[in-house]
């Protein structure tokens, strides 16, 4: 969880400082304008020339308008009170009370340790007692690098002229999923899959403490898709007709797969945890951008005729939404 705070305040910070490329483009624009606008009376003057130097800086413009809307004070308001909540949750998981001693028993015990496991429902009981601590350490990786798939989007001319406005939803994105995940966590008590590995490799200080009690939900998986698919959606907003998007879909979906998987073989999670970390992460990661969307961005209304089945000519306004 301190990875992700961690992470918040770095994009907060990055976000302040990133409109100066796009306001850098802007000037470029403008200044483009003013020296083509010097130069008109001379290149009219070549009757050959169609030169219309306002209509191509219009152009410029327009190819490069960002699909979304930002809107400080509302926005503003929204991740602030996601960082709020967030710091909220960490507060719960901090005070999160070890697992009592009357229900330690249980768990030392074979026969009762099996009516334990017996308990769990059957999609997930085949992972009580997993505890591979390799595959928690290596589930760190694709979780690390998850953050930075939308940074590398950066990358992109399209994305990067609203660098600014990307990076506060992305922060808007990771913050709401900290927030849910993190006041969930500290509120539900679920035992993780190593807390039922009595064969002695888990030792019960480990087994007994708070952070046994957090199963329920993943998070590592839920801000891994949250990114992922954040970059995903951006990216086919920003490119509508760009190359490459089906691949960035599958490594989006892949990428939390791999974290759930790894997690699960760790003995961090259960399956359903995983599940429901992966469709929050990437719902969250998918709905704050698509709510951003600019209004009729979608909608297209132009003039039609033509001559209808029964001979009759017509005129109208046809409208064309595109999914």
């Amino acid at each position: 969880m301190k990875k992700i705070f961690i992470l918040l305040a770095f994009i907060t910070t990055s976000k302040f400082y990133a409109q100066q490329p796009f306001q850098n483009n802007l000037n470029n624009i403008a200044l483009e304008e003013t020296t083509s606008s010097s130069l008109k009376p001379e290149v009219s003057s070549m009757s050959n020339f169609d030169f219309k130097p306002k209509e191509i800086v219009r152009k410029n413009f327009e190819d490069h308008k960002s699909p979304y809307e930002w809107k400080w004070v509302r926005d503003g308001i929204w991740t602030g009170a996601a960082l709020g909540a967030s710091a909220y949750g960490l507060i719960l998981i901090q005070n999160k009370e070890h697992m009592p001693l009357a229900k330690r028993e249980k768990f030392l015990n074979e026969v009762s340790l099996q009516n334990e496991i017996d308990k769990i429902n059957s999609i997930d009981r085949w992972a009580a007692g997993n505890h591979n601590k390799s595959a928690n350490k290596i589930s760190d990786i694709p979780f690390a690098l998850s953050f930075a798939t939308p940074f590398v989007l950066l990358l992109d001319d399209e994305i990067n002229d609203h660098t600014g406005q990307y990076l506060g939803l992305y922060l808007e994105s990771l913050a709401t999923t900290a927030a849910v995940y993190s006041i969930t966590a500290g509120l539900v008590n679920r035992s993780r899959p190593y807390v039922y590995d009595n064969s002695g490799t888990t030792d019960n200080a480990r087994r007994f403490k708070n952070n046994g009690q957090r199963s329920f939900y993943s998070g590592h998986v839920a801000a891994t898709a949250t990114a992922t698919f954040f970059a995903a959606k951006a990216y086919s907003d920003f490119n509508p007709n760009g190359r490459g998007k089906t691949l960035i879909w599958i490594g989006a979906a892949t990428l939390p797969a791999t974290v759930g998987a790894l997690r699960i073989e760790a003995g961090q999670h259960f399956l359903t945890d995983v599940l429901l970390g992966y469709v929050l992460g990437a719902g969250t990661g998918i709905l704050i951008p698509e709510l951003h969307k600019k209004k009729l961005e979608n909608i297209d209304i132009y003039p039609s005729s033509g001559t209808s089945f029964n001979g009759d000519n017509y005129n109208a306004m046809a409208v064309r939404y595109t999914f």
